[in-house]
């Protein structure tokens, strides 16, 4: 069960909505999500769509300013350096700690959660790949046997969505990213720990890569203020 899902009834089903047409890209960065607008979209009363936006802020995925309301969340190019910068550490952190030959149980579930994602990437099922590609990184990282350092590799992961959300519809970066879970798994059967780390660091590169090519190659009056200073 995701996060999203969580959260009760009315307030789950718009959470969960806005957050796929914010991964998915229907809501651009800096997309000002307003009340009136989204009570148009949604029969349910303000304080549902309030609660809602409160949950995509703590997801990472809006921000929200006084006098200026709620917005789809935007990453400058140092902002994504500084989280991934983070990420990395964390997530090498994770693998280091994780105790090697992994036991076949965990090795099981991996496969499992593989087999549904590549089963989603087929059919061109988008959300699925998502919810699959954070259950993969979860239940790896997991075995670390370090709640609180799971969950902030879980927060840093929702903070880069709007980073990671195009590698979910380029079949190249998604044939990269198969390749690395499953080069992950079979390293689950050894003792190497900082190769599966390495493996782990290397994994998170082609989407911060494109990511900061595609920004950096905009022109000035393309960026936020702050950027173009």
């Amino acid at each position: 069960m995701t996060e999203t899902m969580a959260y009760g009834g009315k307030e789950a089903a718009i959470v969960q909505a806005l957050e796929e047409d914010i991964i998915f890209g229907r809501l651009p960065p800096g997309t000002r999500l307003v009340e009136d607008v989204l009570l148009a979209r949604f029969p349910v009363t303000r304080h549902f769509i309030r609660q809602a936006l409160y949950q995509l802020e703590r997801l990472g995925v809006v921000t929200r300013e006084r006098n200026k309301g709620a917005m789809v969340r935007s990453l400058t190019p140092d902002e994504v350096r500084q989280i991934y910068q983070v990420r990395e550490l964390l997530q090498r952190q994770a693998a280091l700690a994780i105790p090697l030959p992994a036991p076949a149980e965990l090795i099981g579930r991996l496969l499992d959660i593989q087999t549904e994602y590549e089963g989603h990437v087929a059919r061109g099922f988008l959300r699925g790949v998502h919810e699959c590609n954070d259950r993969f990184h979860l239940t790896l990282f997991g075995a670390c046997g370090n709640d609180y350092l799971v969950a902030s590799i879980e927060h840093y992961m929702r903070l880069s969505l709007p980073v990671r959300a195009k590698t979910l519809a380029d079949g190249m970066m998604l044939e990269v990213s198969r390749g690395h879970h499953r080069m992950m798994i079979e390293m689950l059967k050894g003792r190497d720990n900082w190769a599966l780390a390495q493996l782990c660091v290397d994994h998170l590169q082609p989407s911060k890569l494109d990511y900061l090519s595609q920004a950096e190659q905009r022109p000035d009056d393309e960026l936020p203020p702050d950027e173009s200073a």
